[in-house]
């Protein structure tokens, strides 16, 4: 009998255990574990940021039962292979989230958002250090300490890992004083490009002096409140729109960009920007 749609949890919790069971479920969903899942975990995060971004409520709810399919299908692959359920993940995140605000949900006070922030990085760190004693005590391979830089995931998206990167550097004093001194460092290293390019230092030597630009124009966005990667999503939106607008005027006319001169596109892309900045 096949489990019928509700907005009871436990229905789509049936409806992954019989796409999981051999014999009867999807020979895909079978075929699939934690390392090959993982890669739609991250598309389908990126697609709920990209549904906040247009502002789509009706594509959050649909991007956000995706997400939580993710979950459940990691869940699911666990508890297959004994190490953990769905109502484990539940009962982990509330009882963090309990342990994380005491000042809401225990006996520390009201308390500003600095002062709730700090608290969070000390509870954090705490539970760092306990998580280590019972591996310990269960005799399991205690990682070295990290140091101040650890716990930043290998796989974040590039400018978010250099940001919280920065941060954590940041929290102990490594940092610049001032948004004048992180523009300055941008200058400097926009003339390392240049000096690269004028010595013929090859492509490796240009990658890591981009990286270096590319790591400060991050810096200069923390420095200013800014989340980079939603910067760049709105950047990247905004050239798509102009783009597709030089495409449609260029179609009226019965070309295309393959077609038309560089200067063409010049003037209707600023005509495209003139018109959003018109309106705004």
């Amino acid at each position: 009998m096949s489990p019928e749609p509700s907005d009871d949890i436990a229905a789509l919790l049936a409806i992954m255990a019989k796409l999981r069971t051999p014999g009867e479920g999807c020979p895909w969903d079978l075929e699939q574990d934690f390392a090959t899942i993982a890669p739609y975990t991250i598309e389908e995060a990126y697609e709920v940021a990209d549904a906040i971004t247009r502002g789509d409520i009706s594509d959050l709810k649909d991007e956000l039962g995706d997400l939580l399919l993710q979950v459940v299908f990691h869940a699911r692959m666990a508890e297959e292979a004994g190490h953990f359920a769905f109502p484990d993940v539940v009962r982990a995140i509330s009882e963090k989230m309990i342990r994380r605000h005491p000042h809401v949900f225990g006996d520390a006070g009201r308390l500003p958002t600095p002062a709730v922030n700090a608290l969070w990085a000390e509870i954090k760190a705490d539970e760092k250090r306990a998580k280590a004693a019972e591996r310990a005590r269960l005799g399991l391979p205690v990682e070295p300490p990290a140091g101040v830089l650890g716990g930043v995931p290998v796989a974040l998206p590039g400018l978010t890992r250099a940001l919280k990167l920065q941060q954590k550097a940041g929290a102990v004093g490594f940092d610049w004083n001032d948004v004048d001194s992180v523009l300055d460092k941008i200058v400097e290293e926009a003339r390392e490009i240049a000096e690269a390019r004028a010595t013929d230092k090859g492509r490796e030597a240009l990658a890591d002096e981009v990286g270096d630009l590319l790591f400060a124009a991050v810096n200069l966005a923390r420095h200013l409140d800014v989340d980079p990667e939603a910067a760049l999503r709105g950047t990247n939106a905004k050239f798509e729109r102009r783009f597709r607008s030089i495409e449609a005027t260029l179609a009226a006319k019965g070309s295309s960009p393959a077609e038309a001169t560089l200067a063409e596109m010049d003037a209707l892309w600023n005509e495209a920007k003139h018109r959003e900045r018109g309106s705004a």
